[in-house]
């Protein structure tokens, strides 16, 4: 969903939602995979830092084999009883494509320095005696071609259908239930795909309401997804995140562990109480289930950008919409929407006057917020340059200590053993490396907000998540979301999407990928990625502005990557598609699900019976949709015993039903008033701790604080880039000091205007700070406003205007000690 580290805010705020696999007793239906959550880990599963046991595939082969054990693994554990349905992503929304390109964009970045860092690493351990095994050729070291339409996903959706045909024959809990297989030839994301079969089944007269569904996917928006289905008998499971020294055990078991829907809806239910409701209100909790949904949106997701008082999890952005709703919903006059209205004309199904009163009421909080932030960051960066001095000395130690080893085992006989260690070593090193790198505390534009793409990118996510795709080409087409107080007259814009059709794969290809992986593309549309005469060259940057204001590591900033023309991609792609070869055209294909069964299961006979005609029908056990034969000779990979036929969703059947279905049966509730955690707001702490923290972590933070004293700054001022900022300023409304507050680079840059604007300006003026020092604060009558970024006085009383040029002057490079601060952050 685009909320960093909320599946942990919402295990620790409402721990009994949880439960391990082994002690579960529930029995389920349907299976779901999100496929992507499995292809990933299978695909590069040393990523983590500290998973340096599991030996990376080099082949596609070896990735579709970890793809089989884990999808095994997940089958035994829950042992669906009618249906498993496998969703890989296909062709996304355009809403979607800008997110996917910086992140294929950034990948690629991190794999060039990646590649140089370990090229000097193979270099300085030969010169230290220390061998190493060779680099080995590799089919999957770029990630990037996870993608619908390269070869990759090809091969893997044949590879599925052989491996699902298999199990469905020799398999005891395969060969009674349909499995629905929804390659990347089939456009959506896999979740949404998953999401929109279950809404059109529960709205089949078939339908059975106490089916009992279980997910499995490690994105939080399943979550969300989850509770917008209204299914209250819905499990998501996930893998257990192993601890640090569980990663590093040899064999490690993998653990599940299960959300359950149900038992967070009575959590909801509970914390969701409304204080003050109006006269004559009646309590409708899916309606307060809807909206939950919908606040937080604001918190960021995969189409927009938080707004930025919402920042982060760990400051409880979520307890602060939340608090919100539940304390204001009487003063902005109700529930926010109301899903059961979507499809009616002009939007009713939001009520934005509501919505605007809401937010708004949010951004009373944003000063306190950003005030809060600035010194918090101020304190972290004292307390890490004190400790430059001492961890430079640990490591003169270390290197020392290495000197007298190596010269001790110079002349010893180097043995296998000895070079798979060094090779173990080399790896840790690298990605120590690779992090130092990105730890930008180590290393040293909105011009006018666009109110209305803000809101209707809300209108657009709900739509999404309750309803299907309103439209394949809209998107958000800034890098920054609006501040909440900038939301004023949202309540009078008025949207209307138009549908239009996706990208066909080789399109999206050429919307998300970097030059660095147009092997993956056919020739013909990597020439328009690689050749500098290419109408569309201009759109393939290899060099990038990354906007790491108020960051601490790289993969946190804003990639300033240019939007991708969609007429001009088109205009050049259009005549290319003549050329391609038949497997190309294959791959470039819209396809839709396929359904695999035994030939002894309920519909073999309806199966047998088809013609060349479609049969809409219900299939079995409540199950509905359109079958119809294959015809490009699918069949030849599958075993005689299993049947596979095209499958696409009924034509019957509502997908708006935003209700409880008559005759769903609730397990005995077991949460009760006394399971509900007092909410403190994170900027009303006294003592910084973010939302995870407990007070057994009081005394490092105190001891920390006494470190501070030793920096080599006085403690009334911060060094970040070689500005100097005081925790009380508020400089952040025009471009955000404060710890990952966002939004204070311009998208671009006139320079007429930037030199009208210099001539008017009034300069800083030093003013003295709440913590006794001094701080550079505007004069009031300066001429800029909110959103338009922020001048500064360098030490050569020159004015700048931070935007211009993401390089700054770091003269002090804070050395990061990983035992002594993993726990500070």
């Amino acid at each position: 969903m685009g909320v960093p580290s909320f599946y942990r805010w919402l295990i620790n705020k409402y721990p009994k939602a949880v439960t391990n696999t082994n002690t579960s007793t529930v029995e389920y239906d349907n299976l779901y995979l999100d496929m992507n959550s499995i292809i990933h880990p299978c695909f590069h599963p040393n990523d983590d830092d500290n998973n340096i046991n599991n030996i990376s595939p080099t082949t596609f082969d070896q990735v579709f084999t970890n793809m089989f054990d884990y999808i095994d693994q997940l089958v035994t554990i829950v042992k669906p009883r009618k249906l498993l349905y496998m969703a890989i992503d296909g062709v996304a929304p355009q809403g979607k494509m800008y997110n996917q390109r910086t992140r294929r964009f950034r990948t690629a970045k991190d794999d060039e320095m990646r590649e140089a860092e370990e090229e000097r690493l193979r270099k300085q351990f030969e010169m230290e005696g220390k061998q190493v095994l060779p680099k080995q050729e590799c089919e999957v070291s770029d990630s990037n071609i996870i993608t619908p339409g390269t070869e990759f996903m090809h091969q893997l959706s044949k590879a599925l259908k052989s491996y699902i045909s298999l199990r469905i024959s020799s398999n005891s809990l395969w060969k009674d239930i349909m499995v629905i297989l929804s390659d990347a030839n089939v456009p959506g994301e896999g979740e949404h795909k998953i999401i929109s079969f279950i809404r059109k089944q529960r709205g089949l007269p078939d339908y059975d309401p106490n089916t009992v569904h279980c997910l499995y996917g490690s994105d939080a928006d399943l979550i969300m997804l989850g509770l917008s289905s209204h299914e209250p008998h819905f499990s998501i499971i996930r893998e257990v995140v192993p601890n640090y020294h569980e990663k590093l055990q040899q064999n490690a078991v993998k653990r599940f562990e299960l959300l359950h829907i149900w038992l967070l809806r009575e959590y909801l239910e509970l914390e969701m109480k409304i204080q003050d409701p109006p006269k004559n209100f009646t309590v409708d909790f899916e309606r307060i289930v809807d909206d939950f949904i919908f606040i937080c949106f604001f918190a960021g997701n995969d189409f927009l950008p938080h707004l930025p008082s919402l920042d982060n999890i760990f400051e409880g952005a979520i307890d602060l919409l939340m608090t919100v709703y539940k304390k204001e919903f009487n003063k902005f006059g109700g529930y926010l929407v109301d899903i059961n209205k979507m499809g009616e004309k002009c939007m009713t199904f939001v009520r934005l006057s509501r919505v605007e009163k809401f937010i708004l009421m949010v951004g009373a909080y944003e000063e306190k917020i950003f005030n809060k932030r600035s010194a918090i960051r101020d304190k972290k960066l004292r307390r890490l340059i004190s400790d430059q001095e001492r961890s430079k000395q640990e490591e003169q130690n270390a290197f020392d200590y290495m000197d007298i080893e190596n010269e001790s085992s110079s002349n010893c006989t180097v043995s296998d053993e000895e070079i798979l260690k060094n090779t173990k070593d080399l790896k840790e090193e690298l990605n120590k490396c690779i992090k130092e790198k990105g730890d930008l505390l180590k290393s040293g534009d909105f011009l006018i907000d666009k109110m209305q793409k803000y809101t209707e990118g809300l209108l657009w996510v709900l739509q999404y998540y309750f309803s299907g795709v309103a439209s394949w080409t809209w998107f958000y087409p800034y890098h920054y979301g609006p501040f909440a107080s900038d939301l004023k007259g949202m309540g009078q814009v008025r949207v209307c999407f138009e549908k239009g059709v996706p990208f066909l794969p080789f399109d999206q290809l050429l919307s998300v990928l970097p030059q660095r992986s147009s092997y993956a593309l056919p020739k013909a549309y990597a020439h328009l990625m690689l050749d500098e005469q290419s109408k569309i060259f201009d759109l393939f940057p290899q060099n990038f502005e990354i906007d790491i204001e108020g960051k601490r590591f790289m993969w946190q900033g804003i990639c300033k990557l240019p939007y991708m023309d969609e007429k001009r991609l088109l205009a050049e792609t259009r005549e290319l598609m003549n050329g391609l070869t038949e497997t190309e055209a294959k791959r470039n294909s819209v396809e839709v699900d396929r359904l695999l069964v035994s030939n002894t299961a309920k519909v073999a006979e309806k199966i047998c019976s088809l013609s060349s005609n479609k049969l809409d029908t219900s299939i079995s056990d409540g199950i509905g949709g359109i079958i119809s034969l294959c015809h490009e000779g699918v069949e030849e990979n599958q075993q005689d015993s299993v049947f596979c036929v095209k499958y696409e969703m009924p034509v019957n059947g509502s997908s708006h039903i935003q209700h409880l279905l008559y005759g769903v049966n609730f397990p005995e509730k077991t949460i009760f008033e006394n399971d509900i955690k007092e909410t403190v707001l994170w900027h009303e702490l006294q003592q910084y701790h973010n939302c995870f923290e407990r007070s057994n972590n009081q005394d490092n933070w105190r001891s920390s604080n006494r470190e501070g004293n030793n920096s080599k700054f006085p403690p009334t001022a911060s060094a970040f880039g070689g500005r100097i900022y005081g925790p009380s300023e508020s400089i952040h409304k025009g471009a955000g000091v404060g710890w990952g507050s966002g939004r204070g680079k311009p998208e671009r840059i006139d320079h007429d205007i930037l030199n009208e604007r210099m001539s008017t300006f009034t300069p800083f003026r030093k003013q003295p700070n709440d913590y006794g020092g001094s701080s550079y604060q505007q004069r009031s009558n300066a001429p800029f406003s909110r959103g338009q970024g922020r001048v500064q006085q360098n030490p050569n009383n020159v004015y700048s205007w931070k935007g211009v040029s993401s390089n700054s002057n770091n003269s002090v490079q804070p050395q990061w000690n990983e035992s002594k601060d993993k726990s500070r952050w």
